[in-house]
C-alpha cells in the first residue's frame, strides 16, 4: 500500500528555544520511503540524530517567534498483517538486550502494577493470543474521548477510567504484554484511516523474534502503518519536545492511499 503523507505544526516561542522534532518516517524493514521533504521556518542549529533505540530519525533545533513545520512523504507499506494467535511468547531469560529494556515498568506504564490483573483475568492466555485478547477487550471496553487524558495519564488511569485517546489504549496494551512477561513499547505512526487525523500511537509486540504492531483502537492494521518511531512509552516518541515555553497554534496530519 502506498501513502502519501502531510503533517504540520505551528508553534510560536517568546525567546530561543531547544527543540527536538520527531515526524520523519524511519527508514525499516516493512516501509520504503519513495519521498520526503521537511521544512520549518528559519531556525538555528538544526541537528538530525537517530531517535530511541536506532529506530527513526530526531532532529534538534533552535528557534524564536513563530515556527511551522511541513512534512511531506510518499511511503509504499510491504509489511504483512499476521494473524498473532499463533505466536507464542520467548521466555525471559533467553531474550537479547533489545528487547529485555522492554520488560521494564516505565513512565506511563507502570507494569508491575499490572501483573495481578493479569494473573486474574488472563490466566492460560499467553504470547499472542493474551495480546489479541486485550486488546480486543480495550477496544470493546474503552471510550475513544479526546478529553479524558493528559500528558501524565498512565496506563493505570486509563485502565480505570476505561477512556482515553490512543497513546492511553496503547499504553494499557503494553503494561498487560509486560506484566505477562512479554517485551512491549509504543510506536508513533501515520495512518489513513484515524479518525480524527492526527498522529497515532500503537503498541509493539516481541513475539517470536520480532517485533508486531497491534493497534487497540482497531483503527488502522500493520499493513496501512507507516512507523516514525518508537520507545518505551509516549515520553519517548512525542513529535515535538520543547525545552521551554511553546505556545501551540496549529496542527494537522493527513494521511491518503495514494
Amino acid at each position: 500500500m502506498k501513502l502519501n503523507i502531510t503533517s504540520r505544526l505551528s508553534y510560536v516561542l517568546e525567546r530561543p528555544t531547544d527543540l527536538l522534532l520527531q515526524v520523519e518516517l524511519a527508514r525499516i524493514a516493512g516501509q520504503t520511503v519513495l519521498s520526503d521533504a521537511l521544512s520549518t521556518t528559519p531556525v538555528r542549529d538544526f541537528a538530525r540524530i537517530p531517535a530511541e533505540g536506532a529506530l527513526g530519525t530526531r532532529a534538534w533545533m533552535e528557534a524564536e517567534g513563530q515556527l511551522d513545520v511541513t512534512y511531506e512523504a510518499q511511503v509504499e507499506v510491504t509489511r504483512p498483517d499476521i494473524d498473532l494467535t499463533a505466536l507464542g511468547t520467548t521466555s525471559v531469560r533467553y531474550l537479547g538486550a533489545e528487547a529485555t529494556s522492554y520488560l521494564m515498568p516505565s513512565r506511563y506504564v507502570p507494569s508491575d502494577e499490572f501483573e495481578a490483573l493479569v494473573t486474574d483475568e488472563y490466566s492460560g492466555l499467553s504470547g499472542g493470543a493474551l495480546i489479541v485478547a486485550v486488546s480486543d477487550w480495550i477496544r470493546e471496553s474503552f471510550v475513544y474521548d479526546g478529553e479524558a487524558s493528559t500528558n501524565t495519564t498512565t496506563a493505570r488511569d486509563s485502565y480505570f477510567a476505561r477512556r482515553g485517546v490512543c497513546r492511553d489504549y496503547a499504553h494499557v496494551l503494553i503494561a498487560f504484554a509486560r506484566a505477562s512477561g512479554i517485551p512491549a513499547r509504543i510506536a508513533s505512526v501515520y495512518a489513513p484511516d484515524v479518525d480524527p487525523p492526527d498522529f497515532h500511537a500503537v503498541a509493539e509486540v516481541w513475539l517470536e523474534g520480532a517485533w508486531h504492531l497491534v493497534d487497540a483502537t482497531g483503527m488502522a492494521k500493520p499493513s496501512q502503518m507507516a512507523v516514525i518511531g518508537a520507545g518505551r512509552d509516549a515520553a519517548e516518541v512525542s513529535f515535538l519536545s520543547s525545552f521551554g515555553f511553546a505556545e501551540f497554534l496549529h496542527q494537522s496530519v493527513d494521511v491518503s492511499r495514494a
